[in-house]
């Protein structure tokens, strides 16, 4: 009788979990079964484990408390007396091998599968840096910078969070349905790390490295993920979003795209040609500001300590005007300070010069054209 009861309380107990594993609890707690078919697979594979875990510790605590109870001393005061049995040897020693074999198959095949690099129809270069990340599409010859675009008033508490607070970005990286997409990862600085968990994929991005993944998106939609690598002090402030459209779409967005490209090379030939005013040099400056440089060096431009020097009555800011264009184009080496030459067009970068020049008390009365920058160049 105590051994059926032991089985009764052991099937309730897998039923109860098998009947937990479609709850809402479950959507809480498990594995993101993600879009791909890759994610599903890595789910499976997760739940097989945990079931095979689940079934093996049921049957190893049910013996061991079940022995406890059965056999205790007040019910058997003269202990039994047996010797090894070498059948049992055999059977406790091959069945956990078998068990192994068994979940080994399908991981091997499925690890054989997420390396496999080969025969995409699109490749993506992501190349990260503090905090941001660029995406080149290299059959297309396209390439632009993904930045967080949750506005630094909800930071700092002064509005109500949005709905994808801290997961937003001005330009998300853009994928046709049904596709092969090979993405390479890099790094210009520190080590980051590409993560979106609807497609299985979380690849480290390296200085001086190039790591390898991919993804076949069947459904369109946003999906989002972030930077899983601590990259430094602002890297909870470096989501991943990505746009995936069917592939009709993705063609014109490419097409788009390349138009775009053309119509801004036009217009920055005709930004060069005119010669700016203070004001609308600093109307254009303090936004580029405030998008891409008041993290570090704060919208008042006090800066944090040594690391992000204050730039109100700074030396770059209020000394020679060529260091300064040198120190926003290039960056310094050994910081967080990047090149800004190949992110921001020559408008942008001699707006926000001036602006830094003009802002703060500083009033250089310094007004400095995008024909300048591009003689810089």
């Amino acid at each position: 009788m105590t051994s059926i009861a032991s089985t009764l309380k052991n099937g309730l107990m897998l039923m109860v979990l098998w009947g937990l594993s479609d709850t809402v609890l479950a959507a809480a707690l498990d594995m993101r079964a993600g879009v791909t078919d890759m994610s599903q697979r890595i789910q499976w594979l997760h739940h097989l484990s945990l079931w095979i875990c689940v079934v093996m510790g049921v049957l190893v605590f049910g013996a061991m408390f079940y022995s406890m109870y059965a056999h205790r001393r007040s019910k058997n005061p003269v202990p039994a007396d047996f010797h090894e049995s070498l059948s049992v040897e055999i059977a406790w020693t091959l069945i956990p091998v078998l068990i192994l074999i068994g979940m080994a198959i399908p991981a091997t095949t499925t690890l054989i599968e997420i390396e496999d690099n080969s025969d995409a129809d699109l490749t993506i270069l992501i190349t990260a840096s503090q905090w941001k990340w660029h995406y080149q599409y290299l059959e297309a010859d396209i390439g632009y910078y993904s930045n967080m675009s949750t506005p630094s008033e909800q930071i700092q508490n002064l509005e109500p969070k949005g709905e994808h607070y801290l997961l937003e970005v001005d330009n998300p990286l853009v994928l046709p349905t049904n596709k092969k997409v090979r993405f390479l990862t890099a790094s210009n600085d520190v080590i980051h790390s590409w993560w979106v968990p609807d497609f299985a994929v979380k690849q480290d991005a390296i200085p001086g490295f190039i790591n390898e993944a991919w993804a076949r998106i069947p459904v369109p939609g946003i999906y989002r993920g972030q930077c899983t690598e601590l990259c430094g002090k602002d890297h909870a402030y470096m989501p991943v979003v990505v746009e995936v459209r069917p592939e009709a779409e993705f063609d014109k967005w490419i097409e788009d795209q390349r138009i775009a490209r053309e119509l801004a090379s036009g217009q920055a030939v005709a930004d060069r040609a005119k010669t700016w005013t203070m004001a609308e040099l600093m109307e254009i400056g303090e936004r580029v500001f405030m998008e891409h440089c008041a993290t570090c060096h704060e919208s008042d431009g006090s800066g944090q300590g040594s690391t992000y020097p204050a730039l109100a009555g700074g030396d770059i800011p209020t000394g020679p005007i060529a260091a300064h264009i040198e120190r926003v184009m290039f960056g310094k080496s050994d910081t967080e300070m990047q090149s800004w030459a190949p992110q921001l067009s020559d408008l942008e970068i001699a707006s926000v010069i001036t602006y830094e020049r003009n802002a703060w008390g500083n009033a250089t009365a310094d007004v400095i054209q995008p024909r300048t920058i591009y003689a810089a160049r």
